[in-house]
């Protein structure tokens, strides 16, 4: 196939002083076009978008002088990273796959059943609720870029951690960076390190509502799913995960009692 090696130049940068470039769009058939940017020598492409599936042109999005350049600046950025977190709705979680599992639940709807439970807990000492809800809205939302990565991958912990850490970076970048983006860095921080009493509380409903789907998913394929019991059991940090977390053992061991032989 013939590719267009033909150079791409944009306006002069000195035309839009003190604005964001516009997105320029070029044809995905000519990816190998070189690029210049008359007036600005540091000028780099940052991040490459499609407008639609099955489309033919992307969206380049420039960064000179440390800061992205894109049409209607927060908005369009708050649409980017949007966008990007959609893959959270369409992701399914590995560890129901792994065990066939046929039409999963994906990683936004964890997250979500996460956030009620935050939402519904009764009250404790010390522990902001709104903080928890924001936690666990945040806390797998590396994965838009990384995935999903359980156990069963391979992944040392630490490494696991830095890609989360990368991608996450990479996706306040593309929220434009300032305080939205510095708080979701540091709501998936405290959460990564368990370094506070919400963060505790979040991390037991991380555990809760993994085997209250597991409950579920033995109940509607008529499978047992010991892994996802046995790998919780006694690593409960709260009052209220502890209690929940007996609560969905017991339902279960009903279940497995009314179950024929």
């Amino acid at each position: 196939m013939a590719v267009n090696t033909s150079t791409y130049c944009a306006p002069p940068l000195n035309r839009f002083p003190g604005r964001r470039l516009p997105i320029v769009f070029i044809s995905l058939a000519s990816s190998s076009r070189s690029f210049c940017f008359p007036g600005d020598p540091t000028l780099r492409i940052v991040s490459v978008h499609s407008q639609k599936p099955g489309s033919e042109s992307s969206a380049i999005i420039l960064e000179t002088g440390g800061q992205s350049r894109s049409s209607s600046s927060s908005t369009a950025s708050a649409i980017d990273f949007l966008t990007l977190c959609h893959s959270l709705k369409t992701t399914k979680r590995k560890g129901w796959i792994n065990h066939g599992i046929k039409g999963p639940e994906s990683i936004a709807d964890h997250m979500y059943r996460m956030a009620l439970m935050a939402l519904i807990a009764g009250d404790l000492p010390g522990v902001n609720r709104e903080r928890c809800i924001k936690i666990a809205i945040v806390h797998d939302i590396a994965e838009a870029i990384v995935g999903d990565i359980t156990p069963s991958d391979g992944v040392p912990k630490e490494e696991k951690s830095r890609r989360e850490q990368a991608a996450l970076t990479e996706m306040c970048k593309i929220l434009g960076g300032g305080m939205r983006a510095e708080e979701i860095q540091e709501l998936w921080a405290e959460y990564e390190n368990n370094a506070s009493l919400e963060a505790n509380l979040v991390k037991d409903f991380d555990k809760v509502e993994m085997i209250l789907q597991a409950l579920e998913y033995e109940m509607e394929h008529g499978k047992v799913l010991d892994e996802f019991f046995l790998s919780t059991a006694g690593k409960f940090q709260t009052e209220i995960g502890k209690s929940w977390a007996a609560e969905i053992n017991s339902r279960r061991n009903s279940q497995l009692a009314d179950k024929p032989n």
